[in-house]
């Protein structure tokens, strides 16, 4: 039980996290501390931004695609589509998490859980998700992003590692 408690307080404080950071850049537009309602009637800005450094700029856009901007490009149903699928997704993950996952699996599922909320919560207020950050070389810039999107990536990458190296382990047992 104690250790359901940490996850969940885990989870949580990564979307707590994840708002915070979203709601500071809706204050900072707005001025308004809570909104609700259709994205661009909440802030009918397209893309605002801020320079911070020569690689960093703090921008303002609402996605209605998936992390990084993907299927940005699919119509109107979009917001619908995303939350019924970003649901499931977070339903079948937490299932496994609390049920079948192994102690390596624990933090990557907490990271990706905690990120995949932090956009849902986006969703259903809004019916897009405010992304943010902005990498760039030059005139290069990666898609951007926000927290939610950030800790979903380390949780893959960490997933991705984890099951590597133990997989690693269990082949070098196995060659003796």
């Amino acid at each position: 039980m104690r250790k359901i408690l940490k996850t969940f307080a885990a989870i949580f404080g990564i979307v707590l996290i994840d708002q915070i950071t979203k709601g500071a850049l809706l204050f900072l537009i707005t001025g308004a501390v809570f909104a609700f309602g259709p994205a661009w009637s909440v802030v009918p800005v397209p893309y605002l931004m801020t320079r911070v450094t020569n690689f960093f700029n703090i921008v303002f856009t609402w996605n209605p695609g998936t992390a990084f901007s993907l299927f940005r490009g699919l119509g109107d149903n979009i917001p619908l589509i995303m939350i019924i699928a970003t649901g499931a997704i977070i339903g079948l993950l937490l299932y496994y998490l609390i049920v079948r996952a192994r102690d390596y699996e624990r933090t990557p599922l907490i990271f990706i859980i905690g990120g995949a909320l932090g956009n849902f919560v986006d969703r259903l207020r809004f019916g897009a998700v405010v992304d943010f950050l902005d990498f760039h070389i030059g005139g290069a810039h990666w898609p951007s992003f926000n927290v939610a999107d950030a800790f979903i990536t380390i949780g893959v990458l960490l997933y991705i590692l984890n099951w590597w190296l133990t997989r690693r382990r269990c082949l070098k047992n196995l060659k003796g």
